[in-house]
């Protein structure tokens, strides 16, 4: 996701862009202001009501524990609503993944027409692309297969996350990145449950970077690993922490296979038609950084999902 900035001196209604005119925050000596951008979802708290009006003010950050202000706030609808979205699919996945290959069908020819999408699927580290990002979305829906099934075919569904953060297919440098995962999240190269897995770690700074939303539908593998509840509640916890960390979500059930995609793509298609674009001021060091974000809206009747971490740059450096 490319930074630019503009920073408009009225606030205005959520048919367009809403954007408030900020002091910048005080900076300590040897501090640096420094700028970054996050996607943000907010939802009404009850399905079925309508997002209720509130404006910038409303939203109150902290950016590496210190106080942030909000510069340029846009609904990601009508002229903004630029997404690219790739459906990443672990090649190791049991074969009854067949079953949901028609909803996932579906959900792709169902995306905004201006929408660019593709399939990939992860092999041996890889995230490896089934077509170009394409408006074309019944010719990205082709690109869904049965896969090999193969136990061990996808080691880590960490290393793809990684290698296509860092290969995002050529698109509109503008646009949302949004990806959705479906594995369990197993990794083979680290099998026990450990919070700090170097492998996770690296999948989350180089996605937060990328500007990824990652979503994730769980699945379970082949493996024998990906057999035992211990492996599976593993993997579970380290798709989150990647889901979290962009801003994104984590579908399932317990640790069996769902009977339907249906309900969770329902719930994307949802949250991808109330994304807004956060801007904002804070400190920095000088370099570009991933920071700790904590978010909060005060506007009564709303819930809102924000990344947890974000990339602060200083203005006018432009981040890919």
């Amino acid at each position: 996701m490319k930074i630019s900035w503009s920073i408009v001196g009225s606030t205005i209604g959520l048919s367009a862009a809403m954007v408030l005119m900020v002091a910048a925050p005080a900076f300590g000596q040897g501090e640096k202001e420094g700028q970054g951008q996050a996607v943000i979802t907010i939802l009404p708290k009850h399905d079925g009501d309508a997002v209720p009006n509130f404006s910038a003010q409303d939203v109150k950050l902290k950016v590496d524990g210190k106080d942030s202000s909000v510069s340029n706030l846009v609904p990601l609808r009508g002229a903004h609503d630029n997404l690219e979205l790739v459906v990443l699919i672990d090649g190791g996945a049991r074969a009854n993944l067949g079953n949901q290959l028609d909803e996932m069908s579906k959900f792709i020819t169902s995306l905004p027409p201006n929408a660019r999408v593709a399939v990939a699927y992860m092999e041996f580290g890889r995230a490896v692309l089934q077509s170009p990002l394409t408006t074309d979305h019944a010719q990205a829906a082709r690109g869904l297969h049965l896969t090999s099934g193969v136990p061990g075919s996808n080691g880590s569904p960490y290393f793809c996350i990684s290698d296509l953060a860092k290969h995002w297919p050529q698109g509109d440098g503008t646009a949302r990145r949004e990806v959705l995962m479906v594995t369990d999240g197993v990794d083979e190269y680290n099998r026990r449950y450990d919070p700090d897995d170097p492998y996770v770690q690296a999948a989350v700074s180089d996605s937060v970077r990328a500007g990824l939303v990652v979503y994730a539908i769980y699945f379970r593998n082949r493996g024998r690993a990906d057999n035992t509840f211990y492996e599976n509640n593993a993997g579970q916890n380290l798709i989150l922490q990647i889901t979290d960390a962009t801003g994104g979500k984590s579908f399932w059930e317990g640790t069996g296979n769902p009977v339907s995609f249906d309900p969770y793509l329902e719930e994307l298609s949802r949250r991808l038609k109330n994304q807004y674009e956060l801007s904002f001021l804070t400190h920095s060091n000088g370099k570009p950084m991933v920071d700790n974000l904590k978010l909060k809206i005060s506007a009564p009747g709303l819930e809102v999902d924000a990344p947890h971490q974000v990339l602060v740059a200083r203005p006018g450096m432009a981040q890919d």
